[in-house]
């Protein structure tokens, strides 16, 4: 797909052209991916964080955030969790946190590979290549880490540098960490001040240009603890055609990645949900995605890894069998087993099983 045809496609606001868009996501979903929704079971294993990121909630400065690091044996009930409630992966998401050592964190790989049936995926950050060698020798399956923007000017505007840190290119580190043998996923926050459509179909683009295995995009809702959060509309740097960080604008993204990357895996993300407790996920599936991520993290300490507000807190549809429920809803089924990317097991040389 040509550029000005993506930026034609995020500017459409007639319903009926949009809904051509949403039936030719789900065809070409159905078409490679087919008409199963993998389950991820999320662990958020740590809320400490050492960036200064200018709309998390984690962000070091925050100093309103009860943080929690979880011991190993608590890692481990989440996770026996998941996978009693058919998730073929396991999703260990953090802050970007240095005490989280390597040979912790191998540990805890090693340890559920061998009591828990199910894939791993680490979502800790930009890391050092050599931890990530160790992780994914360690039984590591996939790395998530989001580029966020493909506009470096925006992304360093969004992501201050706290005192010695040089950013690192994430989009580097993504084609490291395929070298290394990682499925690899990434991702862009939808509505960042000052992103234009023209970024956005640049994001697009760059989704089909590595290949990514799993792509993740949610409207940009910023902490109220934060320096974005704090800013009145108006005043956070808007750009003319400042695109919208709404439910509409997402749902656009998600079915112009799945016509661009159609072999990846999709989730409809929690982020959604926040903006519609009742219908995000379920207009997502409808629109491109075909996979959940629910939270297994204790109801507790949910709310003390507060990214953004109302994250994944009291929404309908939170519950392992109420998300089962939705997916049968919509004529689906969920799968079973780990859920490989189709694009992962294609660029291996095997036929994707879907």
């Amino acid at each position: 797909m040509k550029h000005e045809e993506i930026v034609a496609w995020l500017r459409e606001a007639d319903d009926g052209r949009l809904a051509e868009l949403w039936r030719a996501a789900d065809q070409r979903r159905r078409e490679c991916v087919g008409d199963v929704v993998h389950l991820r079971g999320l662990v958020e294993i740590s809320s400490h964080c050492a960036r200064f990121c200018a709309y998390c909630g984690l962000r070091a400065p925050n100093g309103s955030l009860t943080r929690y690091r979880l011991t190993m044996d608590e890692v481990m009930v989440c996770v026996h969790n998941a996978v009693r409630m058919d998730c073929g992966t396991v999703v260990l998401q953090a802050g970007e946190d240095p005490a989280l050592e390597a040979r912790w964190v191998a540990e805890l790989i090693r340890r559920i590979r061998s009591e828990a049936n199910a894939a791993v995926t680490l979502s800790l950050g930009e890391r050092e290549v050599e931890e990530l060698a160790c992780w994914k020798e360690a039984g590591a399956d996939r790395y998530l880490l989001r580029f966020e923007t493909s506009n470096r000017d925006l992304y360093e505007r969004i992501h201050p540098s706290r005192p010695g840190q040089v950013h690192a290119d994430r989009v580097s580190l993504l084609r490291q960490l395929r070298e290394l043998g990682y499925e690899v996923g990434s991702g862009v926050m939808v509505g960042i001040p000052g992103q234009t459509v023209h970024d956005l179909a640049r994001d697009i683009a760059l989704f089909g240009e590595l290949d990514l295995d799993m792509i993740g995009s949610g409207p940009f809702i910023p902490h109220p603890d934060t320096p974005l959060g704090a800013l009145r509309r108006g005043q956070a740097g808007e750009v003319a055609e400042q695109v919208a960080a709404d439910e509409l604008t997402t749902y656009k993204v998600m079915a112009l990645t799945r016509l661009t990357c159609p072999w990846s895996n999709i989730p409809a993300t929690t982020a959604l949900a926040a903006l519609n407790a009742r219908q995000g996920r379920a207009l997502g599936l409808c629109r491109g995605a075909n996979v959940i991520m629910p939270n297994f993290t204790t109801a507790e300490l949910r709310s003390r890894y507060e990214i953004y507000p109302d994250k994944s807190t009291g929404h309908l549809y939170e519950h392992p069998d109420d998300l089962k429920r939705m997916i049968r809803g919509l004529g689906r089924l969920t799968a079973a087993g780990r859920g490989d990317s189709p694009a992962f097991q294609r660029r291996q040389g095997g036929a994707a099983k879907l």
